[in-house]
C-alpha cells in the first residue's frame, strides 16, 4: 500500500463497470483506502463476486444492475446510492464495449453500439450525477484508452468513442470548475489482466507488445489503481481537464518511425 489508508475515509464512489476488469480493481483501492464503493454492470453476475470482496474490507458497497445506455436506469442508480450513503463524491466512468472489426466490416449498429456504451453511457453518468456532484464538489474520473491516440486498426468504433470521451472529460473540466468538480481521465494501454489483453496478446504478440513499451512490461491493474486513488485524491486538487494515459510509454514508441531509425542507428554503429 502507497497511501494513507485513511485517504478516501467518508466519500463515496459510484462506479459503471465497476465489477470486473480495472474498474474492479479501482473499487477494491478505494474501498482499502476507507471509501464507500456503489458499483454498477449491465449483469448482476457481474457484480456479486466483487461486492462480497468490498464487504469484505468492512466499508459501505451497493451493487446496482443497469445499462448505461439507459438514462433512466442510470438516474436509478444515482438515486439509490445517494439514498444508501448520502452523496456521491466521486463518479467513474468505466463502462465500455469492445470488439475487433475493421472498417470496412463495421455495420453501423456495431459503431452505434459501442458509442452507446463509452460515450453516452459516460454522458449519461455524468449528467445523472452532476447535481450531487455540485454539492460534495465532488471528482469525475473517465476511463478512457490509448487506441485513439495511434490510429489502432479493427478499432475505429472504439477510438471513436474514446476520443469522445477525451473531449467530454476537457468540456466539463472547464463547465464545471466553477462549482468546484474537477473532471479528468485516465488513458490505460494494455493491462495484463484483463480479459481483452489475456485473449489478443499471446505468445509472439504479447513479447512484442512487452518489448515495445520503454518500460518493458506490460500494464497492471494495479498501475491503473494507484493512478486513480492520485486522481481522486486531494493530492490532485489542482488537476482538472487532463486525461493521464498509463502506458509505460507504449503509445509514444507506437510511432513506426521509431523502429526504423533504432535500426538505422544499428546499421552506422
Amino acid at each position: 500500500m502507497i497511501f494513507n489508508p485513511n485517504l478516501l475515509a467518508g466519500k463515496t464512489a459510484l462506479i459503471t463497470g465497476g465489477g470486473t476488469g480495472i474498474c474492479r480493481g479501482i473499487a477494491l483501492a478505494l474501498a482499502s483506502h476507507g471509501c464507500n464503493v456503489s458499483i454498477t454492470s449491465r449483469k448482476l453476475q457481474h457484480l456479486e463476486e466483487t461486492e462480497l470482496e468490498l464487504r469484505d474490507k468492512g466499508i459501505g458497497s451497493l451493487a446496482l444492475p443497469a445499462d448505461v445506455r439507459d438514462p433512466a436506469a442510470v438516474g436509478e442508480v444515482v438515486e439509490r446510492t445517494v439514498k444508501n450513503f448520502g452523496a456521491i463524491d466521486i463518479l467513474i466512468n468505466g463502462a465500455a464495449g469492445n470488439f475487433l472489426c475493421l472498417a470496412e466490416d463495421l455495420s453501423p449498429n456495431g459503431f452505434s453500439s459501442v458509442i452507446d456504451i463509452d460515450l453516452k453511457g459516460t454522458f449519461h453518468a455524468c449528467k445523472a450525477a452532476f447535481p450531487y456532484l455540485k454539492v460534495s464538489t465532488g471528482v469525475v474520473l473517465n476511463i478512457s484508452s490509448t487506441l485513439q491516440l495511434v490510429g489502432t486498426p479493427a478499432q475505429l468504433h472504439v477510438s471513436a468513442a474514446k476520443a469522445g470521451v477525451d473531449a467530454l472529460t476537457r468540456v466539463l473540466a472547464v463547465e464545471w470548475g466553477k462549482y468546484g468538480i474537477r473532471v479528468n481521465g485516465i488513458a490505460p494501454g494494455p493491462i495484463a489482466e484483463t480479459e481483452g489483453v489475456r485473449r489478443l496478446l499471446v505468445g509472439k504478440a504479447k513479447r512484442r507488445a512487452e518489448e515495445s513499451t520503454p518500460l518493458g512490461r506490460l500494464g497492471t491493474i494495479q498501475d491503473v489503481s494507484r493512478a486513480a486513488l492520485f486522481i481522486c485524491s486531494e493530492a490532485a486538487s489542482f488537476i482538472s481537464g487532463v486525461t493521464i494515459v498509463v502506458d509505460g510509454g507504449l503509445w509514444l514508441a507506437s510511432n513506426g518511425m521509431v523502429e526504423a531509425w533504432g535500426a538505422s542507428l544499428k546499421e552506422e554503429a
